[in-house]
């Protein structure tokens, strides 16, 4: 295979497998209530959301694939011992949202086939097992992500043809909301940690990494590698707006336990229920492989052993998740903690990445970060302090 075929692949495989992190069993759940809630205002908050989590993104792909550094040797090169730190917070929240993805995915098959839960757990771990036994992951990885991202574009596209949503209306909100921006914050924040919050920044970029894609010269690739990471969890996040807008434009409530799939069974019956079904099995298996991947990445540069044993040690992280999540059943203490600590996370990565982007000893003699995407990092970074903060300190109050 010729070096630019295998570049094009993982490209696209890294994009693929940010967005597909991203769009995991929350971001469906997300998306669905906030639609039934906004209804045709939501175009507003994605927009924006989309905006900010694409500053957020190529500013973070920039400074890791031109330095060819993980995000925890950048932020220890930064501050000796912050990248323990930023790797134990991104291990912490990827084990826990892990427990979750493997939830989904159990749910997932309960809706598609009918099957139990209890066996839709350790179905859901061995899916994921499977890629990692491969000797060739990476590019087992890049292709289950690219697939499945695949269906379920199609798959919420023929929804849309069968509820057919007020698209016009849609459009006009999106730009001039009736439910005013002012009330549309809160959604916006919690879009941005949902889509670039936790691991998932960081997990296209170390995917190009280990791909051998880095440095100025392939700056080009690595900010289209990125943009289309977000290109393609805007056009789940845009699909599954308009399927649900069809079904809540019509007075439909929504089932708060599973609005995604009420929603397309609402709107497109017993098929549609299927298809839901479908849609959360894909969003979560590709959860799984992307959350495992991108934690063990931030634990393999501290010890030689662990790079040596990646694919075992990401199995294993794998089995840890699914097991809990077998014998405890959803572990909601962990969850709410998990939320709180994710929360922190993107300030604190952009931060360091905004700090490295102006290091020479880092980036390198003739580097230059564009003024304009140092300014906007910088906004997203006070922004998402914001929502960190509030976050964590209600978070804790519920725990205690």
């Amino acid at each position: 295979m010729s070096d630019k075929k295998k570049h094009g692949g993982a490209l696209l495989g890294a994009a693929f497998l940010m967005a597909t992190s991203a769009i995991g069993p929350g971001f469906l759940t997300q998306t669905s209530k906030f639609t039934s809630d906004y209804q045709a205002s939501f175009g507003f908050v994605i927009l924006v959301s989309i905006i900010l989590s694409a500053v957020a993104q190529m500013n973070i792909w920039r400074v890791l694939c031109t330095s060819g550094l993980r995000g925890q040797d950048v932020a220890n090169k930064v501050l000796p011992g912050l990248g323990y730190l930023l790797a134990f917070m991104i291990v912490l929240g990827g084990l826990v949202f892990n427990i979750g993805n493997v939830g989904g995915c159990a749910l997932g098959f309960n809706t598609l086939l009918g099957i139990p839960n209890s066996v839709g757990y350790i179905l859901s771990g061995i899916c994921a097992i499977l890629v990692f036994l491969s000797k060739n992951a990476g590019s087992v990885m890049d292709r289950l992500t690219k697939i499945l991202g695949a269906i379920m574009i199609v798959v919420i596209f023929i929804v849309i043809l069968v509820v057919q949503p007020p698209v016009g209306s849609a459009l006009k909100n999106t730009f001039v909301p009736d439910a005013g921006v002012t009330n549309l914050f809160p959604a916006i924040i919690t879009l941005l940690g949902g889509t670039v919050g936790g691991y998932i920044t960081f997990a296209g970029a170390h995917r190009l990494i280990d791909a051998g894609i880095t440095g100025e010269e392939n700056l080009k690739q690595i900010n289209k590698s990125s943009v289309m990471g977000i290109g393609i969890a805007t056009i789940v996040r845009v699909f599954l707006f308009l399927a649900v807008l069809g079904v809540v434009v019509k007075g439909a409530t929504l089932d708060a336990a599973n609005p995604a799939a009420d929603a397309f069974r609402q709107g497109a019956g017993e098929i549609g229920y299927r298809f839901a079904g479908l849609v959360l099995l894909c969003a979560a298996v590709t959860s799984i492989v992307g959350a495992a991947y991108t934690s063990v990445s931030f634990l393999k540069t501290f010890h030689p052993a662990i790079a040596k044993n990646e694919n075992w040690i990401t199995i294993g992280f794998i089995v840890v998740s699914t097991l809990i999540m077998l014998f405890l059943g959803n572990p909601a203490t962990l969850l709410v903690l998990a939320g709180a600590v994710n929360g922190l996370i993107l300030p604190i990565s952009l931060g360091i990445c905004l700090i490295a982007a102006k290091k020479k000893s880092i980036m390198g003699a003739n580097y230059h970060h564009p003024t304009w995407l140092l300014v906007l990092g910088i906004i997203v970074v006070i922004l998402s302090a914001y929502l960190g903060i509030t976050t964590f300190v209600s978070n804790l109050g519920s725990l205690f």
